[in-house]
Order: C-alpha cells, then sequence, then structure tokens
C-alpha cells in the first residue's frame, strides 16, 4: 500500500502542485481545504484526488480531520504544511486580529498537524514533513510583520523538530519561496510586483511546479539523511 500524504491548502497553487507531484511518485494524496468547496469539487473531480475541510488553525479540527483521513484513507506518513494567509499591512495600522489570525493559521497549523500526525509516525518508525515557510521569514518585508513573524517561526519549528523525530526516521524540513506566479502573488499591484521581479537575479517569478519538485525530493522514501534543512528555492533574490 502507497503511503498517505495530506497537502494542506492543497487545492490550488503551490499546494495543487505539490499534490500532483506526489500522486506522480506513487503516494496516496489527500488535500486539506478551509472553505473553496467549488474549487474544491473541481480539484477533486480533475486529479481523482479527495479534498477534506478544516481549518488547520483550529487545533480540535485539525485533529479530528486527520482522524478521519486515517480512518478512511490510511495511516498518514507524509504532511506538507502550505495552508497560509496573508493580512499585510505596516505595525501601525496592524489590527490584534490580522496579527492573530496568521499566526493562528500560518504557523499554528504547523503545530496542530504535527501533533494530530507525529507520534504515528513515530510509532511506524516512518515519516516525512515539510513545512512551507518563505523568503520573507528570512529576509524580512515590509508591511508583513505578522506574515514574516509567522514564517520565520516555521523555520525555528522546523529545525526543532527535526531533532525530535530523527532518531525514530522521521524527517522534518521547510522550503522558503521566493515569489511564485500564484493567486496570492498575482493580487500585488503590477508596478510593485515589477519592481520584486527586478531583484529576482533569474529574471522571473517561480513557478508552482519548482517548489513541487522540491517536496518530491525531500519527502522521498531515499530522503532520510535530510533533516533540520530549509531548502531555499528563489531565484537567487536571497542567499545565506
Amino acid at each position: 500500500m502507497s503511503r498517505v500524504a495530506v497537502v494542506t491548502g492543497g487545492t490550488r497553487g503551490i499546494g495543487q502542485a505539490i499534490c500532483l507531484a506526489l500522486q506522480a511518485q506513487g503516494r496516496t494524496v489527500v488535500a486539506n481545504y478551509a472553505g473553496n468547496e467549488e474549487k474544491a469539487r473541481t480539484f477533486t473531480a480533475e486529479t481523482g484526488i479527495p479534498a477534506y475541510r478544516w481549518d488547520v488553525g483550529d487545533h480540535e479540527a485539525t485533529l479530528e480531520g486527520c482522524a478521519r483521513v486515517a480512518a478512511e484513507v490510511g495511516p498518514i506518513d507524509i504532511v506538507v504544511n502550505n495552508a497560509g494567509i496573508t493580512r499585510d499591512g505596516v505595525l501601525h495600522k496592524m489590527s490584534f486580529d490580522d496579527w492573530n489570525e496568521v499566526m493562528r493559521i500560518n504557523l499554528g497549523g504547523c503545530f496542530n498537524m504535527a501533533k494530530a500526525t507525529f507520534s504515528g509516525m513515530r510509532e511506524r518508525g516512518w515519516g516525512r514533513i515539510v513545512n512551507i515557510g518563505s523568503i520573507n521569514g528570512q529576509a524580512g518585508q515590509y508591511g508583513q510583520v505578522n506574515y514574516a513573524a509567522a514564517k520565520s517561526g516555521i523555520h525555528g519549528f522546523t529545525k526543532a523538530l527535526a531533532q525530535e523525530g530523527a532518531k525514530y526516521g522521521v524527517t522534518v524540513n521547510a522550503i522558503a519561496p521566493g515569489y511564485i506566479d500564484t493567486d496570492m502573488v498575482a493580487a500585488v499591484p503590477p508596478q510593485v510586483l515589477e519592481k520584486i521581479v527586478a531583484k529576482i537575479p533569474v529574471g522571473r517569478l517561480g513557478h508552482a511546479d519548482e517548489i513541487a519538485r522540491g517536496v518530491a525530493f525531500l519527502t522521498a522514501d531515499q530522503g532520510g539523511f535530510v533533516t533540520g534543512s530549509t531548502m531555499s528555492l528563489n531565484g537567487g533574490q536571497h542567499m545565506y
């Protein structure tokens, strides 16, 4: 039986590309989504990948959702924490709700998904967790103190959890994408996006399938020696 992979925020954008890459790798893939029922139905119809709805920022809902996947599909051996939102604004105009919601979903979602699946991975002696961070969690970004803090937290969370999982055959890694041609980036005003692309050495936005290939590498059966790592996929925009 193929290993079961859950991709949060998996029905569109980078998440959809990750689902397809893991499916091509022979995994049994499940996509999680938060609210767009129409998109989820279309995604499942086109890919054959089932989509389960829950809010990853809700601890109890995540525990219940993962338990349902395990009962209906099989034990979860691969988790890709891709779900995330933005609520941009400079600090003096940012509400607590804007701060809290980004932290709750982007960082809290990683904790909740790990809490729901990590123990089972340990017991079975095999697991792969990949957390999707961001270039802005590495370098910071004006008007994104909430998003940058959450994504930076993901990178620290990854390194700490990797140390807990290593001796049990559970690897924990992160990918820090740069600017990718997704709906989120498409919402950036054209004049701003032009300035962003001008700072990317390769001269273009990244593609979702490029991030997906990184996930496929980190979740491979042969990937057991890579853990606690952050893979930066940003076209050379931020190097360190």
